[in-house]
């Protein structure tokens, strides 16, 4: 059955948040960077919220408040897969849940893989963790990315100890295969290796494409992977502070029991309160709301571009909010998106930050209203 697009809030609204993506620059620069979207929150969360800050509910946060169970749900209804709410503890946020796995799987001075062009902050979670970064980049086959394979063997039989993977991949918004996960799986468990997967786009899966969660992809991943998600993402929540570290094996699981109670506190009691109305089923429809609003976006900015900014190269995404947009025709340099603010007075997020694959890039936040979509392209228009 098919929902009617949700709506953005009104400009005028939404420079009344305090967060960073209306607070970083002023109100004459639209915000396109980083990863918040423009949309009233589900009821279900609302009402939460309400009800907790009405109680006071604002203390230490549980050991269980129902988070691992509500995700295995949500899970089972999204992907059809139904994680084991016993294998799954909670955390601060995805990054701290990357790291705090990572110091526990590899030794100081391991290498890690990560597959640029890939979210920033992976270059700087490894050495917090001990590790090494290694760069196995994205296959572009022109009409679509793909890890390289082959890459990631030969990394591997190098000596490296880890894959850190994006599923899906921010910032193309590629969907990995069921088929590439399960090849992966099997390379790392060839070499003695893990993989942690960050899945925290994948409710965000648009028609026409299929999460796989790493996990589920084959009994290897089962054994050798970790995945961290959120309802961050896909209901704007990063504020809050949940996240959740789960496993399918019982020695990944292990690992994850193991990890420090002070990894559990670090939980947001929000977070966990929010993250349960968020996997419940009230908020399906919610979410499937958003995801037609943001099917139509991701097509309306291939059309902006075309029409305003006809050099750019851009591949309409299979998960989420981001668009990644190669403006190197341009020649406005390695960092387009700096030109762009200052003259456009548009914020792009910075495409080298995700790497040298990234050097002439920028990536463009569309969960918003078409109107302020359109009205960025046109300023960027006005450039060229």
């Amino acid at each position: 059955m098919s929902v009617a697009p949700l709506q953005a809030l009104p400009l005028e609204q939404l420079r009344q948040r305090s967060s960073t993506k209306w607070r970083k620059y002023g109100d004459d620069v639209l915000p396109f960077f980083v990863a918040e979207t423009d949309y009233p929150p589900a009821p279900a969360i609302t009402a939460a919220l309400s009800r907790a800050v009405a109680l006071g509910d604002t203390g230490y946060t549980p050991p269980d408040l129902g988070v691992a169970s509500a995700y295995a749900a949500f899970a089972q209804r999204r992907f059809g897969w139904k994680p084991d709410p016993a294998r799954i503890r909670t955390t601060c946020d995805v990054m701290m849940a990357i790291v705090e796995i990572l110091r526990h799987v590899i030794s100081p001075g391991d290498r890690v893989i990560v597959t640029p062009p890939v979210y920033p902050p992976f270059f700087e979670c490894i050495p917090e963790a001990g590790g090494v970064v290694e760069r196995v980049p994205l296959i572009d086959r022109g009409t679509g990315w793909e890890l390289d394979l082959g890459g990631v063997e030969g990394a591997l039989a190098g000596g490296a100890r880890a894959v850190l993977l994006c599923n899906p991949h921010n910032p193309t918004g590629t969907v990995h295969s069921r088929e590439t996960l399960a090849t992966l799986a099997d390379l790392a468990a060839r070499y003695d290796a893990v993989v942690i997967s960050d899945e925290i786009h994948a409710p965000l899966t648009h028609r026409g494409a299929v999460f796989t969660p790493f996990l589920d992809a084959s009994p290897a991943a089962a054994r050798i992977g970790y995945a961290v998600v959120s309802a961050s993402k896909a209901f704007n929540l990063a504020g809050l502070k949940c996240a959740l570290m789960v496993a399918a094996d019982e020695t990944t699981s292990a690992v994850v029991r193991s990890l420090p109670d002070e990894v559990e506190w670090r939980t947001g009691l929000f977070g966990a309160i929010a993250a349960v109305a968020a996997f419940s089923a009230e908020s399906d429809v919610w979410l499937d709301a958003q995801l037609a609003a943001l099917d139509l976006n991701r097509v309306l900015l291939a059309e902006l571009l075309d029409e305003h900014v006809p050099a750019a190269r851009y591949r309409i995404p299979d998960a989420g909010f981001l668009a990644w947009v190669d403006l190197s025709d341009l020649g406005w340099g390695d960092n387009p998106a700096v030109k762009i603010r200052r003259e456009a007075r548009v914020a792009f997020h910075l495409g080298p930050f995700f790497g040298e694959e990234g050097r002439g890039h920028v990536r463009i936040n569309f969960g918003c209203s078409p109107e302020l979509l359109t009205e960025a392209l046109r300023r960027v228009g006005s450039l060229v």
